[in-house]
């Protein structure tokens, strides 16, 4: 151990004349240990939040969507099997997607999508956001009134409480694109049975999406066999923006979006605010590095005759400045170790016991979510020793520059 270490550890553990030098470095040791525990406690909850919602987009939405620029699919099942083939693929399913209008006694608009409940198990999550019925009931259920089949539909809660009808309910369906009569263009209505309600905990799918089965969807619409796009799922959703500029190369004239594009508005605010809150909860380092110089200078002004008798005995003036860069990297250390340890101790606290509950009417979750990365705990103890670094510049070269002869002339 070279003497600068042994020197810089003594002036921190030994006993002081002046006891408010040492309270103030411990105070400087807790502000670090505070800050670098909110910034990691905050970091994972915004990580967990993201984390969750990430999860409740691709629980309704594909890792790919892939349209075409004439508006609709004609041989989708072509097109289908070429996607299958891509490396990394796991499964397409076939959709359809069209405004309507809804009406139970209330209305309100709605889009239809027309899934293939097979597939789209495959490729889409909603089996496991289903809280009433099946996806096989889009093609299963039927109800004989008069002699007449109504197919079945599954809605969003949100949709559901405002069309206030529940499962076994009948709604009328009105859209736009209608059929040709002699008086001109009429709108095209059909009756429908609720048989499932869907809650993905966004609310702006469960307020507008309502599921049929995709042939239903087609002989409503009066498309034909065709669809409006395909959806794809893939082995790793980060390499879903490679997989999809391979598929632009092999598909030829189709419109080709990865969840990353498609969502880049949402991610990106996400991103920014966890930036932003990084830099303001680093204040609360800033402030525990402000005791720091004030520690540090004190300790030079009271450590002035030490000084000036190493400096006798033929210290430089670097090893002098590295003793106390060294006794505030200590500091810093030491806040950074406890305030590590303490953010890693809540963060498994909250995502253990789940002591803290959140309104799931307004975030759909009932309690805080917790994710902790090991890039964030990184970044955050190594801007808190940088700072802690930082501190020690001015003290440092306050006592590298002494003079010894001003220090002991009245020794």
């Amino acid at each position: 151990m070279g003497f600068e270490y042994f020197i810089s550890i003594r002036y921190l553990l030994a006993k002081r004349r002046q006891t408010f030098i040492s309270l103030v470095t411990f105070i400087s040791i807790a502000g670090v240990a505070v800050g670098v525990t909110a910034l990691i406690v905050v970091l994972a909850v915004m990580n967990g939040f993201q984390e969750d919602l990430r999860g409740r987009i691709l629980g309704v939405t594909s890792h790919i969507n892939i349209t075409s620029y004439s508006g609709s699919i004609a041989n989708y099942r072509e097109v289908m099997g070429q996607i299958e083939k891509e490396k990394g693929v796991v499964g397409a399913t076939p959709f359809i997607y069209a405004p309507v209008m809804m009406t139970s006694g209330r209305s309100a608009g709605a889009v239809l999508r027309g899934i293939d409940p097979l597939s789209a198990s495959k490729v889409l999550r909603l089996q496991e956001n289903l809280i009433r019925g099946e996806l096989a009931d889009l093609v299963q259920s039927s109800h004989q009134t008069s002699s007449r089949s109504y197919p079945g539909i599954i809605l969003g809660v949100e949709l559901a409480n405002n069309l206030a009808v529940r499962v076994g309910d009948y709604l009328t369906i009105i859209s736009p694109l209608g059929r040709l009569t002699p008086i001109g263009q009429a709108p095209k209505s059909g009756l429908f049975e609720v048989v499932g309600l869907i809650q993905s905990g966004m609310y702006e799918y469960d307020n507008t999406l309502a599921y049929v089965d995709l042939a239903v969807a087609q002989q409503f619409l009066g498309i034909g066999d065709s669809v409006t796009g395909i959806e794809v799922r893939v082995q790793d959703i980060y390499k879903a923006g490679e997989i999809a500029e391979a598929m632009k190369k092999s598909l030829g004239p189709y419109y080709v979006n990865d969840w990353i594009r498609m969502n880049s508005n949402f991610f990106s605010a996400l991103k920014l605010e966890k930036v932003v809150m990084f830099v303001i909860l680093t204040l609360i380092i800033l402030v525990a590095a402000f005791n720091i110089v004030s520690s540090l200078t004190m300790l030079v002004m009271e450590k002035g005759r030490d000084i000036a008798i190493l400096k006798a005995m033929g210290a430089t003036t670097a090893s002098i400045r590295k003793i106390f860069v060294l006794e505030g990297f200590l500091i810093g250390i030491c806040g950074t170790g406890l305030g590590v340890l303490g953010g890693c101790f809540l963060c498994n606290l909250l995502k253990r016991y789940k002591f803290i509950d959140l309104p799931s009417d307004v975030y759909h979750i009932s309690k805080l979510p917790v994710k902790m990365e090991s890039l964030d705990l990184a970044a955050i103890a190594f801007a808190a020793i940088c700072i802690s670094l930082l501190a020690t510049l001015y003290p440092s070269r306050k006592a590298a520059r002494l003079d010894p002869a001003e220090a002991l002339r009245y020794e």
